[in-house]
């Protein structure tokens, strides 16, 4: 009974953090010029558009739409998402963007595998995306207790899921008290980190450590 009642207290607990996650950057987004909108975001081919389009797919998308546009791409999720992303993007003005996920602040959606620890981990993912690929002066933190819900998520098939390598290498975290894997070190702050963990590279000189380079885009942003 006790086990029971904390998962649903922690259930509770992370719907409220997708919740707020989704209302503060729908209000970043609304903040956003049109240039910003048209910015490369740190997901590979895909403009702040496209991710703020994806981010809302599981509310707008009924589960027979989802199967078909998944038909349509021979069965290749990947395929499937970045169609309908580039398609809405197109679609949808950036004011409605930025609506859907603040109307679907409390939606129950979640990623076919993980619960709702992996919806907020899409969200703050995909919201760091944006606010990282932006630059430093939007000045935009993770609150450290949905950091901590995803960093102790973090596991060997979700590394291999998301493309991340971190053979050799151990994150270490310089603002939390936190590290992952075994080797030479990367520092970085924890949400910097958390991007590596999720298959991103960083812009230059968000990471210390040797091996950093792997996980850092050129200078020039290829």
């Amino acid at each position: 009974m006790e086990r029971a009642t904390a998962r649903t207290r922690n259930s509770t607990e992370v719907r409220a953090a997708i919740a707020a996650e989704r209302r503060e950057l729908a209000d970043l987004f609304d903040g956003l010029s049109t240039a910003q909108w048209n910015e490369p975001s740190l997901c590979a081919g895909w403009r702040v558009r496209e991710v703020a389009a994806h981010m809302s797919m599981g509310f707008r998308l009924s589960l027979p739409a989802t199967l078909g546009a998944l038909v349509r791409a021979r069965g290749n999720l990947h395929r499937m998402t970045d169609r309908v992303a580039r398609r809405d993007a197109a679609a949808h003005s950036t004011t409605a963007l930025a609506a859907f996920l603040r109307e679907n602040a409390g939606h129950p959606w979640t990623p076919p595998v993980g619960g709702f620890a992996a919806a907020l981990g899409h969200d703050v993912v995909h919201g760091l995306d944006v606010t990282v690929a932006l630059g430093l002066g939007l000045g935009r933190c993770v609150p450290e207790d949905r950091l901590r819900v995803l960093l102790d998520q973090i596991r060997p098939s979700g590394l291999r899921f998301f493309g991340a390598d971190l053979d050799g290498v151990r994150l270490c975290a310089e603002d939390l008290d936190w590290s992952y894997g075994s080797g030479s070190p990367v520092s970085g702050s924890a949400q910097d980190l958390l991007l590596v963990a999720y298959g991103r590279r960083l812009p230059p000189g968000r990471l210390r450590g040797e091996p950093s380079g792997r996980f850092t885009r050129p200078a020039d942003g290829a």
